[in-house]
């Protein structure tokens, strides 16, 4: 990991000197001793006429200040005005400060940005934060489609940003490779077996028809030949089952790699219930002792059926003492257990391994499941860990706003690989990520290829790619600039003696000021567990990026080349610098190729 950087960051050092001009105010007022400041929030106004930046401390500190609003407001505002980076104070409505900051400010800001290099924006790592961020989860019943693409880009991007955070992140991947579904499985891997062996065969309703099978039927033909056909079910199924789910993970992994998404942990359901222990069994014991489960009978749902419900006497998880909206069964009339019963055994095994920060991607029609599963994870941790669950909701997959067809390779779904290989890796990434994750997604195939505004990946790589352009083009004024991807290192020491004070036009402080805005974006996005507001992000940086290079088209001044001014074009290459790391270092977090030149 990259060092710590060694200075706080605009946003943040306005907060410290907000919380000391509020620590000052409340021990002059005799405020309660246990104020919570951590309330307070420096961030930038909804409206840019109204400054740089904003505060909430009067509005979050008025109670235990004993003031109105307002009148704390002013004080606050009065101290404010001192301030040697603040030019103006404005109080706004029933007690909002806003801040404007003066031009050195921002050229301090992108002087930060070239002294941290590829730091910049980044957390210190946080002794013993680790977080447990299970995502994808397919059942290895097939490939992945693009369902599943979505959750797994978000998985991945999610942990990456975690991990810029300071935190120790483990990707896990919960293999579901127990129930009826692997069965099926095995039954409709047993089919193909046999057409390998000759057999013209049909596939009945209910079992898996797609030809991603075939391999598997093939596999088993050659390693058993005909014995196989000469056994009973209770024989040949295990066999069957077990080959298929080892080649559906091997394709699954292979899948997952065309995204460059790698887990840490494949955890197995079926080794909660083998090699010697049954772990499921050990945590209803746990709960049992602490009275958490119960023999009963649930009332009727009400409304829409309830999938687990049985009208009959069973063992019980008392989910509503711990916020959920009824009592969960854990096994089924025969004797089996339910999925929650193993998801519960699967959650209480990570705060076992030491995880107390538990993150969950679910698919979108697992929202009902999200009460339950928090309520399990109280139950078993005694409270000591968190488990946040982000649903991902639907892709629409579109080619020019028209659906598209199923695949043939699936038999009913079109698959991630189909997707990748058709649009590139960067470009799907991108996309699952340029919408929040519980909002559904239109994906157009041939929107995410054009090279246009409209497509959100290509303007920001393009971003990226013009900073380099600029670079090359730059050696006519300044010959020893090193222009290669690979010397970043040397520009940005070559840039960090530029003259940036000089940057004062107000298309160039808008630029400044985005760059400015990067750590706590990072920051708000590691805390929300949202890594769409990096890709939003981006697209504004990049979009004043590209609208500074366009104003300068039409007033020669504002070019970032000035062939008589060696001085403003190293200031200006010193601002495209600022923006190359900053799209590289939020690319990266999104898992998303920073070129240097757009083919």
């Amino acid at each position: 990991m990259a060092e710590t950087p060694a200075t706080p960051h605009l946003f943040a050092d306005m907060l410290a000197r907000v919380h000391a001009i509020c620590a000052a105010l409340a021990k002059e007022g005799n405020w309660p001793e246990d104020i919570d400041f951590s309330r307070v929030v420096v961030e930038p106004p909804r409206e840019t006429s109204h400054g740089d930046m904003a505060t909430n401390a009067a509005m979050v500190l008025a109670k235990e200040a004993k003031n109105k609003p307002r009148e704390l407001a002013e004080k606050i505002a009065a101290r404010l005005s001192a301030d040697p980076l603040v030019t103006r104070v404005d109080v706004a409505g029933p007690g909002f400060i806003n801040l404007t900051l003066k031009p050195e400010a921002w050229a301090d800001a992108l002087r930060t940005v070239l002294s941290e290099g590829e730091a910049y924006g980044r957390s210190t790592p946080r002794g013993g934060a680790r977080v447990n961020v299970e995502y994808v989860s397919a059942n290895p019943t097939g490939p992945m489609h693009v369902g599943h693409c979505r959750g797994a880009v978000f998985g991945d991007a999610l942990s990456n940003l975690l991990a810029f955070g300071g935190h120790d992140v483990t990707r896990e991947y919960y293999i579901n490779d127990a129930g009826a579904q692997v069965d099926v499985l095995g039954r409709s891997a047993f089919l193909r077996y046999r057409e390998a062996l000759g057999e013209t065969i049909s596939i009945p309703e209910g079992l898996y028809p797609g030809d991603y099978l075939k391999p598997v039927g093939q596999a088993l033909a050659a390693e058993y030949g005909d014995r196989l056909r000469t056994m009973s079910e209770a024989e040949w199924l295990p066999i069957a089952r077990d080959e298929a789910i080892a080649m559906m993970m091997e394709m699954i992994k292979g899948d997952l790699a065309a995204l460059n998404i790698h887990h840490d942990v494949f955890f197995s359901e079926r080794s909660l219930v083998s090699g010697g222990s049954n772990k499921v069994a050990e945590t209803i014991d746990f709960l049992r002792e602490r009275g958490d489960v119960y023999e009963g009978r649930l009332p009727p749902p009400k409304g829409a059926p309830v999938e687990d419900w049985e009208d009959r006497e069973q063992l019980l998880f008392r989910a509503t003492a711990y916020g959920d909206d009824v009592d969960r069964p854990l096994i089924k009339s025969d004797g089996s257990y339910t999925y929650f019963a193993s998801d519960i055994a699967n959650h209480k095994s990570k705060f076992d391994r030491g995880f107390a920060d538990l993150i969950d991607v679910f698919g979108a029609d697992h929202g009902g499941y999200i009460k339950r599963m928090q309520a399990a994870v109280k139950a078993v941790t005694a409270g000591q860990a968190v488990l946040d669950v982000k649903i991902v909701q639907l892709v629409k997959l579109l080619r020019n706003g028209e659906p598209v067809k199923m695949s043939k390779r699936s038999g009913d779904f079109v698959t991630l690989r189909e997707v990748v290989d058709e649009v590139g890796r960067d470009a799907v990434r991108f996309m699952m990520l340029y919408r929040k994750n519980d909002a559904v997604l239109d994906f157009d195939l041939a929107k995410v290829i054009e090279q246009s505004r409209d497509n959100p990946v290509f303007y920001v790589q393009y971003g990226h790619a013009r900073g380099y352009s600029i670079f090359r083009n730059a050696r006519e004024v300044v010959p020893d600039l090193p222009v290669r991807p690979e010397e970043s290192a040397a520009r940005l020491a070559n840039l960090a003696k530029a003259p940036v004070e000089r940057l004062t036009d107000s298309a160039e402080l808008s630029l400044l000021k985005q760059l400015a805005l990067y750590p706590r974006t990072v920051e708000s996005a590691a805390a929300s567990h949202e890594p769409h507001r990096i890709a939003f992000y981006l697209y504004d940086l990049a979009s004043e990026f590209h609208a500074l290079w366009t104003k300068g088209r039409d007033l020669p001044y504002l070019r970032f080349i000035i062939p008589d001014d060696a001085g403003l074009t190293m200031a200006r290459l010193a601002m495209v610098q600022g923006v190359v790391s900053v799209l590289a270092s939020g690319l990266a977090i999104l898992g998303v190729h920073a070129p240097d030149e757009m083919r």
